[in-house]
């Protein structure tokens, strides 16, 4: 059957587009609230503990649900999916924002239907761009596509700050992105067709039911019966470049939801202990001291978006380069990156109450170094896994990463604050200081993570040839 050349290519990019797009405001939803943090904290009245559990609520969430939409997307209409999702995570972000301090409990709920929503497309979204392109294209694409995890998440606090400075009130924080969904829904119904061809990497055909079709370049090749979702685990489970990869991408997740959720904060402490910016005493601060604090999240906002673009451009083109003369480059890769990391997170937190432009240096290379992995971990998993399994081990290996990465870490920074400040007298300097303890955690952390993809170098190489052969 003849197809014009040029349109399927063209309307590929579209997709990716439109992909690209809601990835954005996937993630803008997702760091709003750390945006305006010390915001939220004192209308609801919370302790460093309950404000970091506001953050694991969104994740657990998130997490749980991600393998349901796996098992989903390997067997249904992935658009469907998508678009539903989308519908529902900026429905009721548009709805949390009306809710008052008399009920912190449903707004807790509201971020946690968030989750829901938003698990849907982070599961399905790769596979779908892993579909669209051969090998060559996919790690570009997929590098394009997870560069909007930084660039939203540093949007997100821009958005909450810019927003609850523009119009004096917080809550106006969640009324823009459903906007932006509503037009990302549009563009999904009308841009990204109603099925999309899977490919293995010999560029045969998965149905959406998860059974392999004849392609018309590979003729001889025979049908693969279903296999259970129980089967798939086992399989997965089997497989130890996905295993310590996830492991690795878990450590990664530790270390960005705790300083994507604290930051801010921690850095408005330090100049407080320094003297650069006065307490905020008062239930309402004075505006003055309310911009200085907003400006922190602008900032934090800006070298989230900065070192996400550089970083996740400079893995990839690192991983293409060096994938030429090491086969284990990938990996190797994330190690190095997970190790300097850590060490510009725990140099950060040590000059942080002496020098706070060193402090923010520092975490900008810190960051720059975590976002490199990105694009190059979920391409791992695309060529050590079986595209008719993808879905499902996206969804697994976002259980594991929240699980025990970022649905915990926000909250165990939080509570482990709040026992060093009640073992000592209250104080400014004790408010920063059991912070600053509690964040050198993150550091461990790091070094467990690349110690864990060292180990993802030693098996990558059969789990690859394994892989193509299925």
């Amino acid at each position: 059957m003849s197809v014009p050349r040029n349109s399927p290519a063209k309307r590929h990019y579209l997709v990716a587009a439109v992909l690209c797009y809601a990835n954005l405001i996937n993630f803008m939803d997702w760091f709003i609230v750390p945006g305006i943090l010390l915001d939220i904290q004192k209308y609801f009245e919370l302790s460093d503990g309950d404000t970091g559990l506001l953050q694991t609520v969104f994740i657990l969430c998130y997490m749980l649900a991600a393998p349901l939409f796996g098992y989903l997307g390997d067997r249904y209409n992935r658009k469907i999916i998508l678009g539903a999702g989308i519908f529902f995570w900026s429905g009721v972000t548009l709805g949390s924002s009306f809710i008052n301090e008399l009920y912190y409990w449903i707004f807790f709920l509201s971020r946690g239907l968030v989750g829901i929503g938003t698990a849907s497309f982070s599961t399905i979204a790769p596979t779908i761009i892993a579909d669209l392109f051969e090998e060559g294209k996919r790690t570009t694409m997929l590098s394009i596509f997870y560069i909007f995890i930084p660039v939203g998440s540093g949007l997100g606090y821009v958005l909450a700050a810019g927003m609850a400075e523009a119009t004096g009130d917080w809550h106006w924080a969640f009324r823009v992105t459903p906007c932006m969904g509503g037009l990302a829904l549009v563009l999904l119904i009308l841009l990204v067709p109603h099925r999309t061809q899977r490919r293995t990497a010999a560029h045969r055909a998965l149905s959406i039911s998860g059974t392999i079709r004849e392609a018309a370049e590979k003729p001889g090749v025979h049908r693969i019966a279903k296999t259970t979702w129980c089967q798939d685990v086992i399989s997965l489970a089997k497989n130890w470049s996905f295993v310590w990869s996830s492991l690795g991408l878990t450590a990664m997740a530790f270390v960005t939801g705790a300083l994507g959720m604290w930051v801010p904060l921690f850095l408005y402490r330090a100049q407080v202990v320094q003297g650069i910016v006065s307490p905020c005493l008062q239930e309402s601060c004075n505006s003055s001291n309310s911009r200085r604090k907003l400006r922190k999240s602008l900032i934090f906002g800006g070298i989230t978006i900065g070192t996400g673009i550089f970083g996740v451009i400079a893995g990839a083109e690192a991983a293409r380069r060096l994938r030429k003369i090491n086969n284990k480059a990938d990996p190797l890769i994330c190690a190095a990156s997970m190790f300097v990391s850590a060490l510009c997170l725990y140099i950060a937190l040590m000059v942080a109450q002496t020098n706070i432009l060193s402090t923010f240096i520092f975490i900008a290379f810190g960051e720059l170094f975590l976002s490199v992995n990105w694009a190059v971990v979920t391409d791992i998993l695309l060529y050590v896994v079986t595209p008719r399994r993808q879905s499902t081990a996206i969804a697994l290996q976002i259980l594991v990463s929240h699980l025990l990465g970022d649905a915990g870490s926000p909250y165990l920074i939080g509570i482990i604050s709040n026992a060093i400040q009640a073992r000592n007298a209250h104080s400014f300097r004790w408010s920063f200081w059991s912070m600053q303890y509690s964040f050198i955690l993150c550091a461990f952390v790091g070094v467990f993570g690349g110690g864990f993809f060292l180990l993802t170098s030693f098996y990558i190489e059969e789990d690859r040839k394994e892989a193509e052969k299925r």
